[in-house]
């Protein structure tokens, strides 16, 4: 008898960024990917990337990022949008719903945070 599915898919990853501890949590829900991105143990500010399918050509969708949770900054949408477009793109373009509660935010950083999210993939 095979072992039932976990309705709930989740992984996580963690690794030291410049002397920062870093988790990733990835979780699948029916209708959205789940992913908190955090340096401070906490959820952070959440933000939902939703990818926009008005935009004229639908093989590149435009993402609408929006804060639902915590300070609601500029540079917040820059990082979501950087983050949560490609982990979109990968699952059928499915909303992502994003925690995000980073020291560092450099390049460098997220370009490794990228990397750890795609090492605990669940869509």
């Amino acid at each position: 008898m095979m072992a039932p599915q976990p309705l709930i898919k989740s992984n996580k990853a963690e690794r030291t960024i410049n002397g920062l501890p870093t988790q990733v949590v990835c979780t699948e829900f029916s209708n959205y990917i789940f992913i908190v991105l955090t340096q401070y143990g906490k959820i952070g500010t959440l933000v939902s990337v939703t990818p926009d399918t008005r935009s004229g050509d639908i093989s590149v969708p435009m993402y609408t990022s929006r804060v639902l949770l915590g300070k609601d900054e500029p540079l917040t949408h820059v990082y979501a949008k950087n983050v949560a477009t490609f982990v979109s793109q990968a699952s059928g373009n499915r909303p992502v719903l994003l925690g995000l509660s980073l020291k560092d935010n450099g390049a460098e950083t997220m370009k490794t945070i990228k990397d750890m999210i795609k090492s605990c993939q669940v869509w």
